[in-house]
């Protein structure tokens, strides 16, 4: 079991720039933005498609079973917090009905300046939201293309199930660990 399960990660700050953006119509829900969270000079960025629930309806912080999960996997694997980095295509908890593909096109220019920006070496996609939206295509998805690397917009990247998925199909959970072991090696093969 891993040694940071269950933890709040610090936020990584919303640029200015974009802390009040209206572009996506999201910011009419009621959300606000989340950049990012954990170490936001990880060499392994984690991408979601958006945020989860960050506060009970008291308002204290929670750690969401997708967080949860994706803890739990990247510590059995053998990451470390400081190796990880989680971001979304979507930068705003979505809590009704939306234009998907408008907003995710809007949001995927923020998601690649935020990868110009942070550098990342290695890339997971996390659930077919997250595949279909950066690998900018649907003839994938986690199914076919886990376990394998693929270069997309220059950046070394494979894909997992959704942690959320693996929470409501337990039998998902060897699959999920073994795409985060197969991430582990690719990182140590980086760093060795």
């Amino acid at each position: 079991m891993s040694t940071f399960c269950a933890e709040l990660w610090p936020e990584d700050p919303t640029p200015a720039d974009f802390e009040n953006c209206r572009e996506c119509g999201l910011y009419q829900h009621g959300s606000r933005m989340v950049w990012g969270e954990g170490n936001p000079d990880a060499p392994i960025m984690v991408i979601l498609d958006n945020p989860g629930a960050r506060e009970d309806r008291e308002g204290n912080s929670v750690v969401c079973g997708t967080r949860q999960t994706l803890q739990q996997a990247a510590g059995e694997a053998g990451l470390k917090k400081d190796d990880l980095y989680v971001t979304y295509i979507l930068k705003r908890r979505p809590v009704r009905a939306y234009n998907k593909d408008e907003v995710r096109q809007t949001f995927m220019i923020h998601l690649e300046q935020q990868i110009l920006q942070k550098k990342p070496k290695l890339i997971l996609c996390l659930g077919n939201v997250a595949v279909h939206s950066f690998f900018r295509n649907s003839e994938g998805d986690v199914k076919t293309l886990r376990g394998t690397w693929h270069n997309v917009q220059g950046y070394q990247t494979t894909v997992a199930y959704h942690p959320l998925a693996v929470r409501r199909r337990p039998n998902l959970w060897a699959y999920f660990l073994r795409d985060w072991e197969f991430v582990a090696e690719g990182y140590h093969t980086l760093t060795d």
